[in-house]
C-alpha cells in the first residue's frame, strides 16, 4: 500500500500521523505547497525528501499510489478526486465534500467504473460513544426514533488559534460554522435517525474575533424516511466548555452520547435511572485511527468505510439547504 496525502494543514497532518501510527502503508508521500511547512512535516515524520512534493503534478510524475487523502480546501475536493479516481486511486476525502454539487455525477461515474473505495471524513461516526448508540438503535431495543437533539460548542479561538489565517475565515473556501463544524452533526444525525428531509436554519456571527463568517448555528429538521423524526441541531464556537451532547429519544427509551464525560448512556424506564457506559477515548486521534483503519480495511475487502460518498453527498445537500434557509428565512427541502 502506497499512500499520498494531499495537503498538510492541521487535518492533513493528522491524517499523515494516524496512517503512520496504523503501520499498514509501505510508503507515505505528501504534497505541501508551502516550502517551510513541507520541510517541517518531512522532518517531524521522517519522510524522505523524495516523497515530499511541492504540488500534485510533481507527486503524480514522481510515482504511483494505491490511495490518496484529499485534505485541501473544499472547492478543490471534487476536481482532485476525479483526477485521482481516473488514475485508479482509492480516496479518503475530507469534509465537506464540496461547496456545490458541480462535478459529483462525473466523480460518481468514474468511481463506479473503476470499482474504487471512497470514504469521506465525517469522523464523528468513529467516536466510540456514537458507534455504541448506533448499534443500540439499530438493534431495535429502544423502538422507533421520535426525536434527535445535538448541542455542541467550544472555545474555537483557543483550540484553533490560526483560524483567522486559514480557510475558515473565507466562506468561498469552506469557512464558517455550517460547512466546517455543524456539518459533522448533520451527518451523524442522518446516520442515527434517518435522512434529513427538511431544514430551517438560523445562523449568524456573534463574537468570534477577526472573522465575519457565522459562529453560531441553530437548525430545526425533519428527518427519517417519511420526515417523521423531529430534530434540533445547535452549535457555537465561543463557549468555554468543549462539549458535544447527542440525544436520541425513542418510543422505548432515550440514548445519549456525552463526549466530555467519555460515555454513552440510556434510560429505558420513565423517570428512571440513567445507565452509563464509559468509552475509551483518550485523544481525538482515536476517531481518526478508527476511521482510517476502516478505509484500509474496505480497500482490502475486509469491511466498509464509515461514511460513503453517497452519504456525504446527502450531507452536502443539507449544508446547501441550511445556507439557503439562512438567506431566505424559510424551510428548505433537501432535493435528491
Amino acid at each position: 500500500m502506497k499512500l499520498l496525502v494531499i495537503g498538510t494543514g492541521s487535518i492533513g497532518e493528522r491524517h499523515l500521523r494516524v496512517f503512520q501510527q496504523l503501520g499498514r502503508c509501505d510508503a507515505i508521500a505528501f504534497c505541501e505547497t508551502h516550502a517551510p511547512r513541507r520541510a517541517e512535516i518531512a522532518e517531524r515524520y521522517q519522510i524522505p525528501v523524495e516523497l515530499a512534493f511541492p504540488d500534485l503534478d510533481s507527486a503524480l510524475s514522481g510515482g504511483t499510489y494505491d490511495a490518496a487523502v484529499i485534505a485541501t480546501p473544499a472547492p478543490t475536493h471534487i476536481p482532485i478526486s476525479t483526477r485521482l479516481a481516473e488514475l485508479g486511486m482509492h480516496l479518503l476525502i475530507e469534509k465537506p465534500l464540496s461547496l456545490t454539487t458541480d462535478g459529483l455525477d462525473e466523480l460518481s461515474r468514474v468511481i463506479a467504473a473503476k470499482s474504487l473505495t471512497v470514504a469521506v471524513g465525517y469522523v464523528h461516526r468513529a467516536h466510540p460513544a456514537v458507534e455504541a448508540m448506533k448499534t443500540a438503535l439499530d438493534s431495535g431495543r429502544f423502538g422507533r426514533v421520535l426525536q434527535i437533539r445535538t448541542a455542541s460548542g467550544q472555545a474555537f479561538a483557543t483550540l484553533r488559534p490560526a483560524y483567522r489565517e486559514v480557510y475558515f475565515a473565507k466562506p468561498e473556501m469552506g469557512g464558517g460554522a455550517i460547512n466546517d463544524m455543524i456539518t459533522h452533526f448533520y451527518n451523524v444525525g442522518d446516520w442515527l435517525a434517518g435522512p434529513i428531509q427538511r431544514v430551517m436554519t438560523d445562523a449568524d456571527h456573534q463574537i468570534l474575533d477577526g472573522v465575519t463568517v457565522e459562529d453560531t448555528v441553530h437548525t430545526l429538521v425533519r428527518q427519517g424516511d417519511r420526515g417523521e423524526v423531529m430534530g434540533t441541531y445547535a452549535l457555537n464556537l465561543y463557549q468555554h466548555p468543549n462539549e458535544v451532547l447527542i440525544t436520541v429519544v425513542c418510543e422505548g427509551g432515550t440514548v445519549q452520547a456525552e463526549y466530555a464525560k467519555k460515555r454513552w448512556s440510556w434510560m429505558d424506564v420513565p423517570s428512571g435511572a440513567w445507565h452509563h457506559e464509559a468509552v475509551d477515548m483518550p485523544e481525538v486521534d482515536v476517531m481518526y485511527r478508527r476511521q482510517n483503519g476502516a478505509f484500509l480495511d474496505a480497500i482490502e475487502g475486509k469491511g466498509k468505510v464509515l461514511c460513503t460518498l453517497d452519504e456525504a453527498i446527502r450531507t452536502l445537500r443539507v449544508n446547501l439547504a441550511s445556507h439557503r434557509s439562512v438567506s431566505e428565512s424559510n424551510w428548505q427541502t433537501i432535493t435528491p
